[in-house]
């Protein structure tokens, strides 16, 4: 009976990595059965500067607490402390979170946190992340977090290159693109998408109280014109990061993200003395965080991801 028991149970588990495997059909993500899916959740901080909260008890808070659908992250690629200066310290928090969130049957964005291009340092760092996780439905890869100053020529051949990468190792898994100008130049990229591969999506970033309606109707011409969208970082406040939170704007974006079935991830899980940081100054890296120490917005995240993820 014993070997039956395994066999089943190994059976059961491949039965759930098949559920949870994402695609992309038409502007939309869908499950297995071709059902809608919207993810909602929280992007860590740059690990580079708060690696502490890059650990599983975070991770299962975020999921279990929280109702986290979909954790980042975002792996600091060029500043001090990052991927190319120290690249042990970056694998070693990227894969924390990824396989705690895994573990938690939570969706992981592994994000190059970057604005520059930086293409064979990606290309090598993506087929590690391709071949440890290439079994995991649960897994992301972000392929560029902001682009800045290049322009979509450059990142599209730029993102062609890893993509290629990626599909040689994990056929499946979703991957999302960044899109120039901080994530706001998708109408630029609608105009001319990559071809030749499945389940690719197109980041676009947003800051409610800088980024208002203009930004949205860029996405409705991206929509329009059969882009998909993945909103893999956005908040409430301006875009430094910094200053009020703009409520009325931030439940417009909602509003417009619930119309259009838009995953979302916020921004950030971090402790800087700054409005888009949501733990307070010498909060607890270790989640299971008390009231006190959740600061205002990430309150209003928290609140929203229990309301929309049940």
């Amino acid at each position: 009976m014993f070997p039956f028991c395994c066999s089943h149970l190994a059976a059961k588990g491949k039965d759930d990595l098949a559920k949870a495997q994402l695609a992309v059909k038409g502007t939309s993500l869908v499950n297995a059965k071709g059902e809608k899916v919207v993810l909602r959740g929280v992007s860590y901080g740059w690990h580079n500067w708060w690696g502490d909260f890059y650990n599983a008890s975070t991770v299962k808070t975020l999921s279990k607490d929280w109702k986290a659908t979909v954790v980042r992250a975002a792996m600091g690629v060029e500043p001090d402390g990052g991927y190319i200066s120290d690249p042990e310290k970056a694998l070693s928090c990227v894969t924390a979170v990824v396989d705690a969130a895994i573990k938690n049957k939570t969706y992981a964005i592994i994000d190059w946190h970057s604005h520059h291009i930086r293409t064979e340092e990606a290309k090598e760092f993506f087929a590690k992340m391709a071949t440890k996780y290439k079994d995991s439905p649960y897994v992301i890869y972000e392929l560029f977090n902001e682009p800045v100053d290049d322009s979509w020529e450059k990142v599209k051949a730029y993102s062609e290159e890893v993509i290629r990468v990626i599909r040689a190792i994990d056929s499946d898994n979703l991957i999302l693109v960044g899109c120039p100008h901080w994530d706001q130049d998708v109408h630029i990229a609608a105009d001319s998408p990559i071809v030749g591969y499945n389940n690719i999506m197109y980041t676009l970033h947003f800051y409610a109280a800088t980024h208002k309606q203009d930004l949205r109707d860029r996405g409705d011409y991206a929509l329009s014109k059969g882009l998909p969208l993945f909103v893999s970082e956005c908040a409430g406040m301006e875009a430094s990061g910094d200053g009020p939170i703009d409520s009325e704007e931030w439940n417009r974006w909602l509003d417009w993200m619930q119309q259009n079935s838009l995953s979302w991830v916020a921004w950030s899980m971090s402790s800087k003395e700054e409005t888009c940081s949501m733990i307070i100054p010498f909060g607890s890296f270790k989640g299971n965080w008390k009231e006190g120490e959740i600061k205002e917005w990430g309150k209003i995240v928290r609140d929203e991801l229990k309301k929309s993820n049940k």
